[in-house]
């Protein structure tokens, strides 16, 4: 008798367990039956806790834990499949990026979003939701150039393979006040922002709401493009290095001038003193008789033993004559 109560309580758990799911925090529940007035997923969600799965029944758990999702080239924690963005600008060449997406499902219409695609959460985050964020990246990119300045036509840039994640993007151009913006620039974020809100508007009504949209990284943008702004980039250094060289060449050329204005006006001045005062010219001669030379004095002649008074007496002839 002993031995029967506990053979039945066993197959009791047995039965028990098989037949259950508990819904964890963080989830709900949804249920799909087989049979009944109204087959298929029921609109009711399940909330944590025991529930108890009958005949044709099923119930899965789906989760409403807001959670950041990282769309990658290399494998991460989701997976070691590639799962990058690709896009492209408004001449068509390709490029790729990394973002990552933070969302929730809300609580009340977890079971009206799986009704709708009939998948399990994660391959739904690889499928339909991964599909319409790049959807709404591409659809943002194609209404931007790369680079606004960088002088770039079709015919010059041949669609390339995108760029290794290792090779930092150049510095980019300036901006030009005609353009709308620049996906090597600040227009990598607008239209991030801009596609994040489609989304946002595309899947709110479905009960997953949009939270953030970010880059992951930089945008791996084509070899070719990367090429010709770093070519224009040295370009503009070397010009700007030129005219340098050019302005320092003139002011040092305009300071040689005005050294030389400086002495030719010193050199009148001095003619206009010494012909407006001879005595100038005994104070000279005093002054080389005694060895006291002037400090921009060439020559100088020393000696006690030169007649002054002859040299002025010849200077004072030379004059008469």
């Amino acid at each position: 008798m002993g031995l029967s109560i506990v053979l039945l309580m066993i197959a009791a758990a047995i039965t028990v367990s098989s037949c259950s799911v508990t819904v964890e925090s963080g989830y709900m529940g949804i249920k799909t039956t087989r049979f009944g007035a109204n087959p298929g997923v029921q609109r009711d969600e399940l909330g944590p806790g025991f529930h108890w799965e009958g005949i044709g029944e099923k119930i899965r758990t789906y989760p409403t834990l807001q959670r950041t999702y990282s769309y990658t080239r290399e494998p991460n924690e989701y997976g070691s499949e590639n799962e990058e963005i690709t896009f492209s600008d408004n001449l068509g060449l390709p490029m790729s990026a990394d973002v990552a997406l933070t969302f929730r499902v809300r609580e009340d219409r977890a079971a009206d979003l799986f009704a709708t695609w009939r998948q399990e959460f994660d391959a739904f985050i690889d499928g339909p939701l991964r599909t319409s964020v790049r959807a709404a990246i591409a659809r943002e990119t194609e209404k931007l150039p790369v680079a606004c300045n960088a002088q770039l036509t079709v015919a010059e840039i041949a669609p390339a393979a995108p760029a290794s994640s290792d090779t930092a993007p150049p510095a980019p151009p300036d901006e030009d006040p005609t353009c709308p913006g620049q996906l090597i620039g600040p227009g990598r974020q607008v239209a991030l922002q801009a596609a994040m809100r489609a989304l946002q508007r595309e899947w709110g009504p479905q009960g997953l709401e949009i939270i953030r949209m970010e880059w992951v990284g930089s945008i791996r943008y084509p070899e070719s493009v990367l090429a010709a702004i770093q070519a224009r980039t040295t370009a503009e250094q070397n010009t700007r290095a030129a005219l340098e060289r050019v302005n320092l060449e003139r002011a040092n050329a305009e300071a040689r001038i005005a050294q030389a204005r400086g002495q030719a006006e010193a050199n009148r001045l001095l003619a206009e003193s010494i012909r407006s005062n001879p005595e100038v010219v005994r104070l000279r001669e005093v002054e080389r008789t005694l060895g006291i030379c002037p400090l921009n004095a060439e020559t100088c002649v020393v000696g006690s033993d030169v007649n002054v008074s002859a040299l002025v007496a010849e200077r004072d002839g030379a004059a008469d004559r």
